[in-house]
């Protein structure tokens, strides 16, 4: 038994041996149990697409050139890496940072801000797809949500319009002059970019796409986390055609990026060619300029004055501290020093004013008053009046908070009700007394270089007006909100670094035609508007209050409108003549 044993083995032995020389020297030699060979790979379903590195569609294949020629019928464009100036950068997470930042800091708050802060220098180390996961994470999760999200429609159009490249923008623009389908393709949340795409990127176009990942909600507020691509429905759809539409012409569809990303995502496999623009060619391209907007931007919300890259962002909390110390010291010496010293002490702070044409109209001795009339641009507008007449004045406004009047170094302002004839005689009454009455026909602030249209009363209570051109410069912060805390708007004022008020005291404009009935007091209230338009080179609107808080705040406003205000016609532009 003990000789069978150790045969066996020594079988067993000699075998191992055999099988490892036959590996060694014949490593190729298949398996004596294989009996059929693997399949094949199957075949692509298509050529990948042919990518040109450092070009720009032409535009013989966006516009239509003939039925002989094979142009392109749907235009694939990566927003993030193309359609932005930043995205010259070439990194993902420094192009869309400050977006992310500007929907934390403005929907979220400060410390939502500085906790993305804090955690920048490790979103840096992450890949592409896991550093916009991070940042939507921090910037979305617990924020309640909506069928309009406020911050991607009311914030971040401004700021996303003033970083189009002109160039991208022509080829997008040629495309859809084309009648070519544009598809808008983006890493940032749907939410964030849609209503940037579709209102004011190419509001006119019917046929475009946006592809973009959801953001999961759950009982009404943001989880934190994107929703899987192959859950979205209108993903699938837009590959779908593409594919189809490539299958059925020739040259079909284009792809327009300036990162090598794009070539990861499911659409770029149904482009034909791929036009791809380089970093250096980008940084030759020029911002679109504020007369070739597709469509003005007139109304924005938010706080913050700059875009917050993360080097700008820890200079607001690194200056926060001090400003607010420096905020209260230049409220307490606006209060109580008269304006021959406090406006040079205030100087010295950086709270600065100016007259331009250094130019006062003469205040009547007694009797009647004088009525000012203002472009509203924050809500210590007349406190500047006053100042630059070195006169206490009276200021009339719809809607004011509590705090905004107990700091007021100009007294107690004068409360009206949006019903014309209350109002009127209010008005009426302080002229009568001899007061200098300061006005903001507009109703409500308008940041940009925009005025809304002037409601008509005040041409009813004075033979002549005295129009005062206001321009507001600041470094960091908003004086005024749609949808925030307003009697937080003087103080954010106060905090900011630098700031600088222009008042330009007009020539008196006769309205006693409107007194005589000789003219109607609209055309009155469009002349006024009109030559304040032409000492700022503003653009004048028939905009009004209530326009403005249906798109900023989705509501009319806190103070209820008339028939007066609703009879205004709203539309774009009224050309100065």
């Amino acid at each position: 038994m003990a000789k069978k044993s150790s045969s066996s083995k020594l079988l067993l032995l000699h075998k191992l041996y055999s099988a490892m020389l036959s590996l060694l020297f014949h490593p190729h030699r298949s398996s004596p149990t294989t009996t059929t060979p693997p399949p094949p790979p199957p075949p692509p379903s298509s050529p990948p697409p042919v990518v040109h590195h450092g070009a720009v569609p032409p535009s013989s294949m966006l516009t239509s050139t003939g039925d002989h020629q094979q142009t392109a019928t749907t235009l694939v464009v990566d927003v993030d890496s193309t359609l932005l100036l930043r995205s010259s950068s070439g990194d993902v997470v420094v192009n869309l940072f400050p977006y992310f930042m500007l929907v934390a800091l403005e929907a979220g708050g400060f410390l939502r801000g500085m906790v993305l802060l804090l955690l920048y220098p490790f979103i840096r180390l992450m890949t592409h797809t896991a550093a916009v996961r991070a940042m939507s994470a921090v910037t979305f999760i617990g924020l309640r949500s909506g069928a309009r999200f406020r911050a991607g429609r009311a914030v971040l159009p401004k700021w996303l319009m003033e970083d189009l490249a002109a160039e991208a923008f022509d080829a997008v623009r040629s495309a859809a002059a084309g009648g070519r389908r544009v598809v808008c393709v983006t890493a940032m949340p749907r939410v964030m970019v849609e209503s940037f795409i579709r209102e004011y990127l190419l509001g006119m176009v019917e046929d475009v796409v946006v592809v973009a990942p959801e953001m999961k909600v759950v009982w009404g507020f943001y989880a934190g986390f994107m929703e899987e691509d192959g859950r979205d429905d209108q993903h699938e759809k837009v590959v779908m055609a593409t594919e189809r539409e490539e299958k059925e012409k020739p040259a079909a569809v284009v792809g327009f990026a300036g990162s090598s990303e794009f070539l990861k995502h499911p659409l770029a496999r149904c482009c034909k060619e791929i036009f791809m623009v380089s970093s250096d060619q980008k940084l030759k391209w020029r911002p679109l300029s504020r007369d070739k907007y597709p469509k003005p931007i007139i109304f924005h919300d938010g706080r913050l004055a700059f875009l917050p890259t993360a080097t700008n962002t820890t200079t607001m909390f690194t200056w926060l501290p001090f400003g607010i110390f420096l905020g209260a010291a230049r409220l307490a010496v606006a209060l109580t020093v008269p304006y021959k010293y406090s406006t040079p002490i205030l100087a010295a702070t950086g709270m600065s004013w100016r007259l331009k044409n250094n130019h006062r109209p003469p205040l009547p001795a007694g009797g009647r008053g004088q009525l000012f009339v203002c472009n509203h641009r924050t809500l210590i507008d007349p406190v500047y009046v006053s100042v630059a007449l070195d006169r206490q004045v009276r200021a009339v406004s719809y809607s004011l908070s509590r705090l905004s009047e107990l700091i007021s170094p100009i007294g107690r302002t004068v409360r009206l009700t949006r019903d014309r004839d209350s109002d009127g005689a209010k008005m009426a009454r302080l002229l009568d007394a001899g007061d200098l009455v300061v006005v903001c026909p507009e109703g409500t602030t308008c940041r940009e270089p925009y005025l809304l249209r002037f409601s008509p009363l005040f041409a009813e209570l004075s033979d002549d007006v005295v129009p005062v051109a206001i321009a507001v410069e600041t470094s960091m912060f908003y004086a005024t909100t749609a949808g925030g805390f307003k009697c937080f708007d003087p103080l954010y004022y106060m905090v900011n670094p630098r700031m600088c008020y222009t008042v330009q005291f007009l020539d008196k404009v006769d309205t006693s035609p409107v007194r005589t009935r000789v003219a109607p007091s609209t055309d009155m209230a469009n002349l006024v508007q009109r030559k304040m338009g032409e000492a700022l080179g503003y653009g004048c609107t028939m905009l009004t209050r209530k326009d403005k808080y249906l798109m900023l705040a989705g509501n009319d406003g806190v103070v209820r409108t008339t028939g007066d205000d609703k009879s205004a016609a709203v539309g774009g532009i009224r050309k100065n003549k």
